[in-house]
């Protein structure tokens, strides 16, 4: 019996069990089973089997037992270069004409397939490939991992070269040969090959855990209800609670409430240090601002106690929202023409200021000045003081199904991080530099806007505190759990903290001890996270995330058909991500509007994704006979077979779509 932690005891056996030579590389030529995989592998990488590399893990014993037992059909790539530097690219030898699926990075955050045959059709920052290797009836999968303080991905290479590049994120940090990075792993099964893969290198890394060994948030067999399609930024406690009462009412209980971007005090670097931005709609507007406190924005804060409970409620308009998503919307479009005519050449831009001025004055209007709170009403029940904490108590006094209320945040707090000087943390704004494989992905707003504005960093070493900051108010304050979101942005700002690797160690340690502490382990949803850094480094204790980038309910650039186009896209992503991050974290596949056109397209595929089942219907907005087809109407999904693409849940056809 092979005891955990016990290393040279697996060593041994490893050894013993190791019968079957599955990969050779010899002469330039690296086999599986006899049969060539790549050809040309240059004379500075070697291979290594699984058994010669391993060294200890903390992984249960039943992990342990099963790496072990299929430890043969496994080993590890290296490569040795003569000069040291902080990104080494490398060629793994070449192939052609051998078929493959693959998962990269078209954004910073979000990840996708990809198929081709040669190495020259691989694209940039590839996080895995999945070559069909028929001659065996088998599969081969290759994946980049994390080798001392460097992470690396696969690139696209010149006559067929297939690339590694493996990146510290300082120059600071150097390195010139790696013993292990790039795990290899042959299977029979495509699905099999996933569990087997990842489980070796659970074993190995050290660092993360299977979402076996987790426990799941509750919400992952219920029905809820999301803030942001409903209201984007405009998002306050009437609008809520009126959202929240519209499925009840309509004959569903929400189970879950998640509080999007919207509810942090936030401001601008040329806003006052101490009010919050006032009157922001769109995402977008938001991107470059910082947190300036660590608990709820005005909005949120003036909420009365008992206000919601009385004979008197203050009054809702639902028209509103969709008023000022609508003159923001033109109000971005008026910005966008202003840019594109600047690109152009234009002097005069007098026109479009002027526009642009017209529509924000009617933005400003359309809020009606200052922003308002609730805070009055009549009620008979003894108030419960103001804020979050009263604003929670009022709903689950209200709604009794009401299990789980998040709220939102940004890794770093908010998209532009902490503001420096406005609380009791150490923090300082990092410009941001994106690294020469992100500059190869799509064009996106997000990271036009961080880079714009940087990174407002806590320092590392109070990453820990940071968080339970944030996370012991919110606890206390009724809130059960954090969608944490802009995940991935650590790797802009980690030339003075010892690179990605170690920035994102401290960050995902505090991160994970807070979720610890203060929601029980599991209260969290992870979002814009769709790199390997952050599975490998940050799931010890996170559960639950994205696959899939957005639900866009319409072409955010314009494009009539983006009703439609997008909403197949999304499963894509949805379904091939599963495959692999479904063995790490139980697969959110985003919420959706239930009165979409395409709304039972996304039903049928939240309803076997085996992950929750969330909308985020405008108030008023709701197709009940749909919700009610999904859900039963206590806010539980029916027991019926859900199955994650992970476990055979969506088959692939010959050979992989």
């Amino acid at each position: 019996m092979v005891r955990p932690n016990d290393s040279s005891s697996l060593l041994r056996i490893c050894k013993q069990e190791n019968l079957d030579k599955h990969f050779e590389l010899l002469e330039g030529k690296f086999s599986v089973k006899g049969f060539p995989l790549l050809s040309e592998v240059p004379s500075n990488v070697f291979f290594s089997p699984f058994s010669s590399i391993y060294k200890s893990s903390d992984a249960p014993l039943a992990l342990l037992q099963r790496v072990q037992a299929l430890s043969h059909k496994g080993g590890f790539l290296g490569f040795h270069k003569e000069a040291p530097s902080d990104r080494l690219m490398n060629s793994l030898g070449k192939f052609t004409g051998r078929e493959f699926l693959s998962i990269f990075r078209f954004k910073t955050w979000w990840s996708t397939m990809w198929m081709g045959s040669s190495g020259s059709d691989l694209q940039m920052e590839t996080q895995w490939v999945l070559f069909n290797v028929p001659e065996i009836k088998s599969y081969v999968i290759i994946i980049p991992v994390i080798d001392w303080s460097f992470r690396s991905a696969f690139h696209p290479g010149t006559d067929d070269h297939f690339m590694i590049c493996a990146e510290s994120g300082s120059t600071k940090v150097t390195a010139s040969s790696f013993d292990a990075i790039a795990y290899v792993h042959v299977s029979e099964n495509p699905y099999n090959i996933m569990k087997e893969a990842y489980t070796a290198l659970r074993v190995h890394l050290n660092t993360f855990k299977l979402l076996e060994e987790k426990t799941a948030p509750s919400l992952v067999d219920k029905f809820g209800w999301c803030t942001w399609d409903a209201f984007y930024l405009t998002v306050e406690p009437a609008g809520v609670w009126h959202g929240v009462n519209d499925f009840v009412e309509g004959g569903v209980t929400p189970r879950f409430l998640i509080i999007d971007d919207g509810w942090q005090s936030i401001n601008t670097d040329d806003g006052n240090p101490n009010e919050d931005a006032k009157n922001l709609v769109l995402g977008g507007t938001q991107m470059t601002a910082r947190l300036h406190r660590l608990d709820d924005c005005e909005k949120f804060r003036k909420y009365k106690g008992g206000s919601m409970l009385g004979p008197n409620p203050p009054s809702f308009d639902p028209k509103k929202p969709k008023m000022l998503i609508s003159k923001a919307i033109e109000l971005e479009h008026a910005e966008k023409d202003r840019d594109q005519a600047i690109q152009s050449g234009v002097t005069d831009l007098s026109p479009f200021e002027a526009r642009i001025q017209k529509l924000k004055q009617e933005l400003d209007t359309l809020f009606g000045g200052e922003e308002k709170s609730v805070s009055s009403g009549s009620c008979s029940c003894k108030a419960e003081g103001y804020g979050m904490k009263a604003f929670t108590g009022d709903l689950r006094t209200k709604f009794k199904g009401l299990d789980d209320i998040y709220v939102w945040h940004a890794l770093c707090g908010a998209w532009g991080g902490v503001r420096p000087g406005s609380t009791n943390l150490n923090s300082k704004i990092i410009s941001c530099k994106l690294s020469p494989g992100l500059d190869g992905t799509m064009t996106d707003l997000a990271v036009v806007k961080i880079v714009e504005g940087g990174i407002g960093l806590v320092h590392p070493d109070q990453a820990g505190d940071f968080y339970d900051s944030m996370h012991s108010y919110l606890a206390n304050a009724g809130i059960t759990g954090v969608k944490v979101d802009v995940i991935h942005s650590l790797e802009y700002v980690s030339e003075d903290y010892g690179g990605r690797v170690e920035l994102a160690k401290c960050y995902y340690k505090g991160l994970s001890d807070s979720l610890s502490k203060n929601f029980k382990g599991s209260g969290l949803i992870s979002s814009m996270q769709q790199c390997n850094d952050f599975f490998f480094l940050g799931t010890r204790q996170i559960s639950m995330g994205r696959v899939g980038d957005d639900f866009w309910f319409q072409d955010p650039n314009g494009d009539p058909m983006g009703v439609y186009w997008l909403q197949g896209v999304h499963m894509i992503h949805c379904a091939y991500n599963s495959l692999w991050m479904g063995q790490i974290i139980k697969p959110d596949w985003d919420m959706f509007q239930s009165d979409h056109l395409c709304a039972k397209f996304h039903a049928g595929s939240r309803a076997i994704c085996g992950g929750p089942v969330y909308v985020s219907d405008s108030v008023g907005g709701h197709d009940f006979e749909l919700i009610k087809k999904l859900v039963h109407p206590d806010g539980t999904i029916p027991q019926v077979p859900r199955f994650c693409p992970a476990h055979q849940g969506l088959p692939l056809q010959e050979p992989f779509i």
